[in-house]
């Protein structure tokens, strides 16, 4: 495994400026041609909060304490898995044409579409930490620790988008069958409800979805004050670990395939 990082290291440090303008190409042209560019990185979660705060405590009176960072970050933490994992399933085949004619490493792409996602998310974030002081929320040197379940995400997104984009490459229904399972995921995920009104056999099965546990660890540390035990640090390591462990797998052993596909 440490070699495994160590080669992955070197060769990202090789290709250094090809990294750079694959991450600046990929976050300008998510907003060419748009008026107001880098801004809807802010204003698109902002106006989903504010249509999905509008339904759940008006249409549905849920009028808990912090609701609208509770509902903040649920949808913020699922936004940004999303986006990830879109952009690292079409990452391959948008370059296909780069890919074909020159040799380099397929993962660059796939990475850069990664960190173009993670400065959105960065970006969103800011807006989040405004909502929370405005909410009353009293700030804390506890929510440093929103480090960790950030970076087991980050992982758990580099590994879901290696998964999606060697299937993709093959399996052009992947993509339809990923629009149906997102839906599902954010159903299960309790972006806008509490799972406390469910048994506790039932609030146990919401930790086998990965988005949940790291969605729970932010709520936990902003809203609640403290920080989770230790099952549910292993359980966020564990779930990107094992992530990253099926996608390099999956990857490798249909990397061999990829130029016959595109």
């Amino acid at each position: 495994m440490l070699d495994a990082v160590k080669k992955f290291t070197e060769a990202v440090s090789k290709q250094r400026f090809l990294f750079e303008e694959l991450v600046k190409r990929d976050f300008k042209k998510k907003y060419k041609r748009t008026i107001l560019g880098m801004l809807w990185s802010l204003i698109s979660p902002l106006m989903q909060l504010l249509v999905m705060a509008i339904v759940f405590t008006k249409f549905f009176a849920r009028d808990n304490p912090h609701y609208i960072i509770y509902l903040f970050a649920g949808n913020l933490t699922y936004s940004f898995f999303k986006d990830s994992t879109y952009g690292g399933m079409n990452a391959l085949m948008q370059n296909a044409g780069i890919i074909t004619k020159i040799n380099l490493p397929k993962y660059m792409f796939l990475l850069s579409k990664n960190v173009a996602s993670l400065i959105n998310f960065g970006l969103t974030l800011v807006i989040f930490f405004i909502f929370v002081a405005v909410d009353g929320v009293a700030f804390h040197f506890r929510f440093l620790m929103m480090i960790y379940p950030i970076l087991c995400l980050i992982i758990f997104n580099i590994g879901c988008g290696f998964i999606l984009s060697a299937l993709f490459v093959i399996f052009k229904d992947v993509q339809y069958l990923y629009d149906i399972f997102t839906l599902m995921l954010m159903y299960l995920s309790a972006i806008f409800y509490y799972t406390d009104d469910y048994s506790e056999k039932i609030q146990h099965l919401f930790y086998l979805n990965p988005l949940y546990v790291y969605i729970t660890y932010i709520r936990h540390l902003i809203i609640d004050g403290y920080i989770p035990g230790l099952p549910t640090h292993a359980l966020c390591l564990f779930y990107a670990l094992a992530a990253l462990g099926i996608g390099a797998l999956i990857y490798k052993k249909y990397n061999y395939k990829f130029m016959y596909y595109m």
